[in-house]
């Protein structure tokens, strides 16, 4: 499977904790980096060592959603899951786990507790009238 399809793809089911998320991030928005320069972006932010970024990706490859081609003495790391798919993979199983698996019912929260602004209403209603026949 190629990092654009919005399919899942086959790996071990295992979730992606935030610290790997935040890996995945800088990968799906650039692919094949290699550690050094997953680091270079990240761990500034986050006070990390490139010992650490290692650790996640070493980590995320064996969960199956990163893949790693030698090039030379280092490795290349791409995405074996597109951000799509994981996002709906996640969005699907938050809607299941809080909400019965009613998407209606996480909007109504959202709207009752005052998550929503009159923007992203608006957008939500436009939405709507695209997806109805």
């Amino acid at each position: 499977m190629t990092p654009s399809d919005n399919r899942p793809t086959d790996h071990s089911g295992e979730r992606i904790t935030e610290a790997e998320h935040a890996v995945m991030e800088v990968l799906w928005d650039r692919p094949r980096r290699t550690a050094a320069e997953v680091c270079e972006e990240i761990c500034g932010l986050r006070e990390w060592s490139l010992a650490t970024v290692k650790t996640l990706l070493s980590r995320l490859v064996q969960k199956g959603v990163l893949a790693a081609e030698p090039e030379g003495r280092r490795f290349l790391y791409t995405p074996t899951i597109a951000r799509s798919a994981y996002v709906g993979g996640e969005s699907r199983r938050l809607v299941d786990r809080l909400f019965g698996g009613s998407a209606a019912s996480l909007v109504a929260h959202l709207a009752e507790s005052e998550a929503l602004s009159v923007d992203d209403l608006a957008k939500i209603e436009a939405l709507l009238k695209e997806l109805r026949p």
